[in-house]
């Protein structure tokens, strides 16, 4: 029986998904398994691995080991060779997204004051920094890479004149006194009438030549049922996502997986395609990204 490894960014809507494939792991200690896999997974066994994105988008980058693994879009034109990116699974910002904070005591009225200023970033491969460049211009500010959950409390601090907040951050800036300066993802949509590209699930390209031939899309397949299943099971699903959650209240957790659990991820499709292409783009335009070839989404195979 193969084994992989599926790697995802430890939140609530990644936790949210997988753990009908992965079965559930204690959040204090992921490699233990509270409760096995729950879905039929035709001979394939998952072990989940929760870890920080930009983490996650350095192993992809400068190692490649991990049969699937959640990444930043951002990270795609450096590990295309390695990876594909599924048709499910994947983040979408529909009208919102990252939030530009600060101080109310800043000055900071727009992006466009960000000239010279320290911004804590979640990371130089993920597309919130890709996006952030995208609006103010790469290189007109410093960017601090930044564990995501410890970028409201050092612009808090003053370590940092302002910071990109993802994932449970984008609902919880406010009740630690910080102003809103920018939705990232509200910009976006404003500007290109598409949803903003977040975070993706990448698989290898050589399950096929290491499990024999339509692995890939196989596996695939049992990615989309599992989140299917996690969908038809809410509250199951929500009661185990906020073991790793900081979010206390049910609504404010449901309300958060709601954002980023939607249409576009369970099949991101060709709206969700053409979103990736026009960020992949703007990161070759503002110089954050090297030149990437034509994009595709690898789908699954639902006949197995």
């Amino acid at each position: 029986m193969p084994t992989l490894t599926l790697a995802h960014s430890a939140d609530a809507d990644d936790v949210f998904m997988w753990w009908p494939i992965t079965g559930k792991v204690s959040a204090s200690a992921p490699h233990e398994v509270i409760a096995p896999a729950c879905i039929d997974t035709r001979g394939w066994s998952f072990r989940a691995l929760p870890a920080d994105i930009q983490d996650l988008n350095k192993r992809a980058i400068d190692v490649g080991d991990l049969d699937i693994t959640a990444v930043s879009f951002s990270a795609y034109p450096h590990i295309r060779t390695r990876y594909a990116l599924t048709s499910c699974g994947s983040s979408f910002g529909k009208g919102y997204g990252p939030k530009l904070v600060a101080k109310p005591s800043r000055a900071l009225a727009s992006p466009s004051d960000l000239e010279g200023l320290r911004v804590g970033v979640p990371g130089l491969n993920t597309s919130a920094f890709l996006t952030l460049s995208a609006l103010v211009g790469a290189g007109r500010f410093t960017p601090v890479p930044t564990p995501f959950d410890r970028i409201i409390e050092r612009v808090v601090s003053g370590e940092v004149d302002a910071g990109v907040v993802i994932h449970e951050g984008q609902l919880m800036f406010a009740r630690a006194g910080l102003k809103l300066v920018a939705d990232l993802g509200a910009w976006w949509t404003q500007q290109r009438s598409m949803p903003l590209p977040l975070g993706a699930n990448a698989v290898r390209r050589d399950l096929d030549a290491r499990f024999g031939p339509g692995s890939m899309r196989t596996v695939v397949a049992l990615l989309r049922a599992s989140i299917d299943h996690a969908l038809a099971h809410r509250d199951e699903a929500l009661d185990y996502a906020a073991t790793f959650s900081p979010l206390k209240e049910r609504s404010e957790l449901d309300r958060y997986v709601s954002m980023y659990v939607n249409d576009l991820t369970v099949d991101a499709g060709e709206s969700g395609a053409s979103a990736v292409r026009a960020l992949l783009a703007a990161g070759v335009e503002s110089g954050v990204l090297p030149d990437s070839e034509t994009f595709e989404f690898v789908s699954p195979d639902m006949g197995k």
